[in-house]
């Protein structure tokens, strides 16, 4: 990845962090060989097979019960709950086609419901049928398409919750009329997952670029109606300016540039405030910190700790530079 372009060139990652992030899992290195090096796809496909089988990917899939559950649930507040552990093999690129994911995700198709975890009319629907809230049904379909699963009940439930301002909101249920950027980033992500799965139709591409245009509208972090940046979230109190990973429910300036990213978004203006937050907390090395990390029991380690360099953030911080600077290719 090099070029003359003196902006290009403010966007690439030298090579020793390269190297860094190269020192690391299986999960996060096929990651950096693929998005940021030239490695062929052969070396590439051969490092993601390592996902299942070693490090983080496998210590995962081991925790999981013989009834198909993580935690005996299937979903928590706690983080290592049967969701959690699926948006986490999501996040590893865990091979959708390999025995283990096939085998995990069986057990869970075929065991895990949603009794004692969610409203209780929603008891004995099979996981991948989801709940009531938006949020959490978000994170189950985006999991869930990534795999391969059959999320159609879930996606026409979002579709019908969509608010006149092209977002979504958990609360609309009692009485509220805007969106969440909490909600609406959960729901994009399970929306595109599963166009990339099953396909494109009409109203579900129409849907998500009106989500889309929700984020870029305020410019991914700033109030429509004063232009004044958002800090803080009123409901968690999460600061969308820090960048956490994992980060569940909650959103961040990073995480809806890596959605931008991932949808193919061609990036303009509106995003400038966004890139020049992310490229303000590149430190003297090149990396960039872990800022956040939210309450809860993560089911493994990922050896991160807040205010230290961290390999996640920056993996994801380069790919959003490297996506935007393509925006001056010639």
């Amino acid at each position: 990845m090099t070029s003359n372009h003196p902006k290009r060139q403010a966007f690439e990652p030298n090579q020793s962090v390269i190297d860094w992030l190269l020192d690391a899992d299986p999960a996060m290195r096929w990651q950096v060989m693929a998005e940021l090096t030239d490695t062929p796809a052969e070396a590439v496909a051969a490092e993601r097979a390592r996902v299942a089988t070693e490090g983080w990917g496998a210590a995962l899939l081991a925790l999981q019960g013989g009834d198909g559950r993580w935690a005996n649930t299937a979903w928590n507040r706690g983080w290592d709950s049967t969701m959690h552990v699926l948006m986490l093999l999501h996040y590893f690129g865990l091979d959708p086609a390999s025995e283990p994911a096939q085998r995990a995700l069986r057990l869970v198709r075929e065991k895990v419901t949603w009794r004692g975890s969610g409203p209780p009319e929603c008891d004995d629907n099979p996981f991948f049928a989801g709940e009531l809230e938006p949020c959490i049904n978000g994170q189950v379909g985006a999991a869930g398409a990534y795999f391969g699963q059959d999320v159609r009940g879930i996606v026409a439930r979002l579709l019908g919750e969509q608010l006149a301002d092209g977002g979504w909101n958990c609360e609309a249920e009692n009485g509220a009329t805007r969106a969440s950027f909490n909600t609406t980033i959960c729901v994009l992500e399970a929306l595109l997952e599963h166009e990339l799965s099953a396909g494109s139709r009409p109203e579900v591409t129409t849907a998500r670029q009106r989500g889309e245009a929700y984020l870029l509208e305020r410019h991914l972090f700033f109030r429509k109606s004063t232009g004044e940046p958002i800090l803080r979230d009123r409901k968690g109190s999460a600061a969308w300016t820090e960048f956490a990973f994992p980060t569940w429910w909650h959103y961040d300036v990073l995480r809806g540039l890596e959605y931008l990213r991932r949808a193919g978004v061609v990036p303009d203006a509106r995003l400038t405030e966004a890139i020049d937050l992310v490229l303000s907390k590149r430190d003297s090395n090149g990396r960039w910190p872990l800022e956040a990390h939210y309450p809860g029991t993560m089911p493994i380690e990922l050896g991160e700790t807040v205010g230290q360099p961290s390999r996640w953030i920056t993996l994801r911080a380069l790919r959003v530079l490297a996506w935007y600077a393509n925006r001056f290719a010639e």
